[in-house]
C-alpha cells in the first residue's frame, strides 16, 4: 500500500501541491486527473523521488519513502513521450534498468536476457528485439516503454500519460490492453491524464485534482453520478450550467423547479447532463427551449439549443428518438431534465 500525508510541493511562490493526502490500495489502478497545472504530474514524480517535497510524507509499504533512494523505492516510472535510448535495441532498452545495477544487485546476463524476452512477450513485441525504436510505431515503442519499467519489478508502476502521443485508435486499444496486463500481473499502479474517458475508462479509483489540491476521490461511478464540487461536475464530461436562487431546499431557474437538498439559501448553480434531459414537445414540458442545431454523433444526436432567456443548453437523443420528435432548426422543444445538481454559487 502507498499512502501520501499532507504533501507540499512548491516551485518558487506557486504551489504545485498542497496539502495533499491520499492512499494507493495494494493491487489497484488509480488514476490522476486534471488539467493542466493541476500538480498530477508532480505528484507522480514525488512517488518516484524524482522530485522531493517541501513537507509530507510519502509511505511506501510502511517505510518513509524519504529514506530510500529513487533506485531503491521499486518504482516503474513510464513517461509521456517514451524516453527511450535511440541508440539502442528494443532489448537493450527493456533491460537497461538491470545492466545498470551494480554489484550483487545486478542479475546474471543470461537472467536479464531471459527477462527480457519473457516482458517482449508479455507486451506482444518477442519479435521485435533486434529493432531500433526509430523502426517501430508509436504504439510498439509506448509497450518497449512499459516492458522496461516492468523489468525492474516495480511494486508501483507509475505512468505520466502514457497515451498522449498516440492516435485514438491506437490509445483504445491500448487502454484496453495495459488493463488485462494490470489485473494479470496484480501490479498497483498510478497514471496521470487530462483525459475524462481514459481515467473513467481504466481506474479503479479516480482521483480529481485541481490548483494542486484534491477535489475528490472515488470509484469512476462515484465522481461521475455524485460529484462533490462544481469543478468535478464540469470536468467530468459534458453539463449544463444555470445560475439558480434556492430556497428551502428547492432550486429554481425561470419558471423551473428542482430539489436542492443540502444546498443553503440563496444564490446557486445548478448542473445538467445533456444525456439527463428528456426533449419532447414544447407544451407541459419543464423548461421551453428553441432548437439551434443538431449534430448526429453515430448512434446519438447532439442538440444545440437555447433558453428563453438566450442561455445555450444541450441535450442529447438517440436518432429513432430525433426522428420522432420531427423538428429542425428554429422549433421550440420542451425540456424536462431527469437529474440535477445543485451547489452553491460559492461552492
Amino acid at each position: 500500500m502507498i499512502s501520501v500525508e499532507r504533501l507540499v510541493k512548491r516551485f518558487g511562490a506557486f504551489k504545485a501541491l498542497d496539502d495533499v493526502s491520499l492512499t494507493v490500495p495494494e493491487g489497484k489502478l488509480m488514476a490522476l486527473l486534471g488539467p493542466s497545472g493541476s500538480g498530477k504530474t508532480t505528484l507522480l514524480r514525488c512517488l518516484a523521488g524524482l522530485d522531493h517535497a517541501d513537507s509530507g510524507d510519502i509511505r511506501l509499504d510502511g517505510v518513509d519513502a524519504a529514506a530510500l533512494r529513487a533506485k531503491d523505492r521499486r518504482v516503474g516510472f513510464v513517461f509521456q513521450h517514451y524516453a527511450l535510448f535511440r541508440h539502442m535495441t528494443v532489448a537493450d532498452n527493456v533491460g537497461f534498468g538491470l545492466k545498470v545495477r551494480k554489484g550483487k544487485d545486478r542479475p546474471p546476463a543470461h537472467e536479464i536476457a531471459e527477462r527480457v524476452g519473457r516482458l517482449l512477450e508479455l507486451v506482444q513485441l518477442a519479435g521485435l528485439a533486434g529493432r531500433y525504436p526509430s523502426q517501430l510505431s508509436g504504439g510498439q515503442r509506448q509497450r518497449v516503454a512499459l516492458a522496461r519499467a516492468l523489468a525492474v519489478e516495480p511494486r508501483l508502476l507509475l505512468l505520466d500519460e502514457p497515451f498522449g502521443a498516440l492516435d485514438a485508435q491506437v490509445r483504445k486499444d491500448l487502454r484496453r490492453w495495459l488493463r488485462r496486463l494490470h489485473d494479470d500481473m496484480g501490479l498497483t499502479s498510478v497514471f496521470v491524464t487530462h483525459d475524462q474517458e481514459e481515467a473513467l475508462e481504466l481506474a479503479d479509483e479516480v482521483v480529481v485534482m485541481n490548483k494542486g489540491r484534491i477535489e475528490q476521490i472515488g470509484s469512476p461511478a462515484e465522481i461521475y453520478d455524485h460529484p462533490a464540487s462544481p469543478f468535478v461536475f464540469q470536468f467530468l464530461g459534458n453539463a449544463n450550467r444555470l445560475d439558480c436562487l434556492v430556497r428551502q431546499g428547492v432550486g429554481a431557474f425561470g419558471g423551473w423547479s428542482f430539489a436542492a437538498r443540502g444546498v443553503p439559501d440563496g444564490p446557486g448553480v445548478a448542473f445538467v447532463r445533456p444525456h439527463d434531459v428528456e426533449v419532447g414537445p414544447a407544451d407541459g414540458a419543464a423548461m421551453a427551449a428553441t432548437l439551434r442545431h443538431a449534430i448526429v454523433l453515430g448512434p446519438t444526436v447532439r442538440l444545440e439549443l437555447s433558453l428563453p432567456d438566450q442561455t445555450p443548453f444541450e441535450a442529447e437523443l438517440g436518432r429513432e428518438a430525433f426522428s420522432r420528435l420531427d423538428v429542425s432548426p428554429g422549433h421550440a422543444v420542451g425540456l424536462t431534465p431527469r437529474r440535477v445538481a445543485a451547489f452553491p454559487t460559492q461552492g
